[in-house]
């Protein structure tokens, strides 16, 4: 499946943040591209996903985020043996080191730290197909 083939679920409580990250994916030719306002609502959107065999391919998260933080989604779902291999980027403002190794620790698959710029974002979702492709075959 060629990248830009892969179904995203991006999950921000900020409405521009999300938007702004959804035209970048656009502007790099992917479609199918969904979104969530915090980790409750990502993860129900799995969970229907995966039960309508359309599963995502990616979750690119936001930290910060009501009702459930970015890092306790990533937690959630790791858990999950249905989702635990499932790529997961975390954007966010949190850049000290601690942080990064909670994430890193919890299973994130990769880390951009805002603001993220198209290219940026663009170099992080090779690496994980590259990466993501290579552990699958």
């Amino acid at each position: 499946m060629h990248p830009i083939e892969k179904k995203i679920l991006v999950v921000d409580d900020m409405a521009a943040m999300r938007i702004r990250v959804i035209n970048q994916l656009k502007t790099m030719g992917y479609t199918k591209i969904d979104q969530a306002s915090n980790g409750k609502e990502a993860y129900e959107a799995l969970e229907k996903a995966a039960l309508s065999q359309q599963p995502y391919d990616i979750v690119i998260s936001d930290w910060n985020m009501p009702e459930m933080t970015g890092i306790d989604f990533l937690v959630k779902i790791r858990s999950e043996s249905s989702f635990s291999a499932l790529p997961f980027l975390m954007i966010t403002a949190e850049g000290e080191k601690q942080q990064v190794v909670r994430a890193l620790k919890a299973g994130v698959t990769d880390y951009l730290i805002k603001p993220v710029n198209k290219e940026f974002l663009e170099k992080k979702l090779l690496m994980i197909w590259d990466k993501h492709l290579s552990a699958a075959a």
